[in-house]
């Protein structure tokens, strides 16, 4: 019974990560951006949040400062991608670059701080009682229930329930055709970006202050780019993105478990396991594409930029 609400516990919390950051995948990537700057924008959020609790010991002003950056940077890739059309691959790559680098330049002087202050576990009433799964879940802190219940609902919601989130889609789908409607192709595209950015450093911070309380050089360990991953297997969908992350942090919670207890296997190749199931989760889909192409398909101008004169 420990070991599984100790597996659960270690599953939700570092599932989280890569929820969040898969949610601001999937804002921008509906809109039609490509973001291969996750990394970079969730190594930045980790720094921020460290340095802000360091100097002000408050884990949501911590959150906020992070989610603030990430926006900023997010700013600045909407800015080369969608006004001045620049291509979204090497953007992303070059937000991935300067995000490690700045993170690793100005994090020397936090480096193995731990944080000052951290998101405290609210026990739930009741379902916090509840065996194995309610000290798993309902005794977690305020984000791990912001990431697995209240965002991906309200996006689901936003995008597949509104008629803000039919534009939403139909910018990502055929932004001619949306912008013939009177929708505003690039605004839409410059705000689902810049938030999605947001969340992907909100996540960096979400790690540094939940999952692994201190800051190091590298300790967002590549997850930036499993995030994106995740999204092309949820469809580019909320939910099923959430699920994912989750999924994962189930099979990075069986590495931890498995050195803990002195499991008869190399302690490199249980942390490996996470980077072997984003291979195995790309390569299933496209054994499977006839039958899954219709829920896995992408937005049809993804990485498109899109230029009103031509129709």
């Amino acid at each position: 019974m420990d070991l599984l609400t100790g597996l659960f516990t270690t599953a939700f919390l570092a599932g989280g990560v890569l929820a969040l950051a898969a949610l601001g995948e999937v804002l921008a990537e509906r809109v039609g951006v490509v973001n291969l700057g996750v990394e970079g924008l969730m190594a930045m959020g980790a720094l921020t949040a460290i340095a802000t609790v360091a100097a002000f010991p408050s884990p949501t002003l911590g959150f906020l400062a992070a989610l603030g950056v990430g926006a900023l940077f997010g700013m600045l890739f909407a800015f080369a991608t969608v006004i001045l059309r620049a291509n979204q691959v090497l953007c992303g790559l070059a937000l991935t670059l300067m995000g490690n680098g700045l993170a690793s330049t100005i994090g020397r002087a936090y480096s193995g701080m731990p944080a000052r202050a951290v998101f405290a576990g609210i026990e739930v009433p009741f379902l916090s009682s509840l065996p194995i799964l309610g000290k798993a879940f309902f005794s977690q802190n305020i984000l791990v229930y912001l990431i697995y219940i209240i965002l991906p609902v309200g996006l689901s919601y936003l995008m597949f329930r509104t008629r803000h989130g039919l534009n939403l889609r139909a910018v990502g789908e055929n932004p001619a055709a949306a912008d013939a409607a009177g929708i505003s192709v690039n605004l839409i595209r410059f705000i689902y970006v810049t938030a999605g950015s947001a969340l992907a450093a909100g996540s960096g911070a979400y790690l540094t202050l939940t999952f692994v309380p201190s800051w190091s050089d590298g300790v967002v360990a590549g997850r930036g780019w499993i995030a994106v991953a995740l999204v092309i297997f949820a469809g580019y969908r909320p939910i099923p993105a959430v699920l994912s992350g989750l999924l994962f942090g189930f099979i990075t919670a069986l590495g931890f478990v498995g050195q803990a207890r002195g499991w008869p296997v190399a302690p490199a190749f249980l942390s490996m396991l996470p980077y072997l199931g984003t291979m195995a989760f790309i390569i299933v889909p496209v054994l499977a594409w006839q039958r899954m192409r219709r829920i896995m398909a992408a937005p049809a101008a993804i990485g498109l930029p899109y230029y009103r004169d031509v129709r």
